[in-house]
């Protein structure tokens, strides 16, 4: 391989020539040797014409790419607008488009909108790490529509007690220094939010949250501290303001980028915006890309998946 692009303008240079792109994901895919997807030999052959290779066991599937066992299998679009659109999404901050992805690497919005939720899979961070620890921040939101740009029947038909219904629910938590972890809830009931915390927060960590109700009775795990935002939003090492900053992350790329997201996918956007904040410090560009082209592997989602004509896909 020639070297190796660090900015986008040398990825489009780079991976403009096929087989940079097959060496690229071959190398990282395979680090030993490539090895068949099929029956796990490493009697293969390349077949340079076709850039695919050959297994050399008799069973059925003898051929194979460098897309099959990836979330780009079965897929026609060339390698070249894959890792393309993949450095674009993984390095906006406030995401990018499926018209823009659309324009920049000529293919079709649908298409666009499907490459993108499919490299949101490999962006995925199931939390198999160590729990939270030291000081955690918690804290929740709500992702919808605006009441200010609802008509005035409709607004008054979905105001409640608590603020806008029919939004959806996500909450966060927060290592300061370090990750944060998001996911959409049903609620922010207590039943709903103490058991993610105790799951992902290890017992005697110092947990800041606001003073909603939820929180009540987790002091005796956790060194719990409060901050009522109605008299203040920060006392001294007290305050949610680093999940507070993740939240206008998040929406600003949602209201400003997406636009309009549906509740059904809202949690392929929030692993979006977590492998883009996990990664902000120590890792660049380049970095950045390389790791979700090391987790394509092993994942897949279909067309139908996506759009929810069979059953939910697994998160």
């Amino acid at each position: 391989m020639t070297k190796e692009p660090k900015s986008l303008q040398e990825a489009i240079l780079f991976f403009s020539n096929p087989d940079n792109c097959i060496d690229y994901l071959a190398v990282r895919r395979w680090p030993k040797g490539v090895v068949c997807p099929g029956c796990g030999s490493t009697k293969v052959s390349f077949n340079a014409q076709r850039r695919t290779w050959k297994c050399g066991s008799h069973h059925a599937k003898r051929e194979f790419s460098i897309k099959i066992g990836t979330v780009m299998e079965d897929s026609a679009i060339p390698l070249d607008k894959w890792m393309v659109a993949t450095w674009l999404v993984t390095n906006c901050k406030n995401g990018i488009s499926s018209y823009e992805i659309a324009r920049d690497v000529k293919v079709t919005q649908k298409s666009a909108w499907f490459m993108l939720h499919r490299i949101r899979l490999a962006m995925q961070d199931d939390f198999f790490g160590s729990k939270l620890s030291g000081d955690v921040e918690v804290d929740e939101t709500f992702i919808g529509g605006k009441a200010r740009n609802m008509h005035l029947s409709e607004r008054k038909r979905r105001i409640t007690g608590t603020g806008v219904k029919d939004k959806t629910v996500v909450f966060g938590l927060l290592e300061r220094g370090q990750q944060v972890r998001a996911m959409v809830v049903p609620n922010r009931k207590r039943e709903t939010v103490q058991p993610l915390i105790r799951k992902h927060v290890q017992a005697g960590a110092a947990l800041y949250s606001d003073e909603m109700m939820g929180y009540q009775g987790l002091a005796t795990d956790y060194a719990h501290k409060v901050v009522d935002h109605a008299v203040e939003y920060v006392d001294g090492r007290v305050h949610t303001n680093g999940m507070e900053n993740f939240w206008s992350l998040l929406k600003r790329g949602i209201a400003g980028t997406y636009v309009s997201v549906e509740p059904f996918h809202l949690f392929r956007y929030l692993d979006e915006q977590m492998f883009r904040y996990n990664n902000r410090k120590d890792l660049n560009d380049a970095g950045r890309f390389e790791m979700v082209v090391s987790q394509l592997v092993g994942k897949r989602l279909t067309f139908a998946q996506l759009t929810g004509k069979v059953g939910p896909t697994v998160h």
